[in-house]
């Protein structure tokens, strides 16, 4: 019996050291979100035509809310630029215990009223599910950047 809890500690520490040293590939994780034709339910959230919301309208213009973002992104937690530059970027966000890493790409785009229209694709990188992980920290940067 002790040398069955000690291999399930190894595993355990094994998946653990795992999720964390996983090397993040930019060109897997930063695509733009209005391409994305097919996603999970389960564990991303999609705001794009066609996807769980439509694009985000704001009325200021793409560099603003670029800047907005930036500031945003850098004040959540555990989170940290990825790829990208100017109004494509991607950001991945580590849970606090496991350390697994969610990926967040947006894309600005203008307006013809010279605001910005806003599409972002939230997603887990393991598991099936995310219990509403990523729809919860869009939900947060879409309420701080409408501030």
């Amino acid at each position: 019996m002790f040398y069955v809890l000690i291999a399930l500690a190894l595993l355990v520490l094994g998946f653990a050291l795992y999720v964390r040293a996983a090397p993040s590939d930019a060109p897997d994780w930063h695509v733009d979100p209005q391409t994305v034709t097919a996603h999970s339910k389960l564990n991303s959230w999609l705001i794009a035509p066609g996807g769980d919301m439509e694009p985000v309208l704001f009325d200021l213009p793409p560099d603003q809310i670029a800047a907005k973002l930036e500031a945003v992104a850098a004040a959540t937690p555990r989170t940290a630029l990825l790829a990208g530059e100017g109004f494509h970027k991607t950001w991945v966000t580590r849970s606090a215990l496991w350390g697994f890493p969610d990926y967040t790409s947006v894309w600005l785009a203008p307006t013809e009223a010279g605001g910005t229209s806003l599409s972002l694709y939230a997603r887990s990188r393991f598991g099936k599910g995310d219990m509403g992980v990523n729809r919860q920290l869009v939900d947060a940067w879409l309420s701080e950047l409408s501030r």
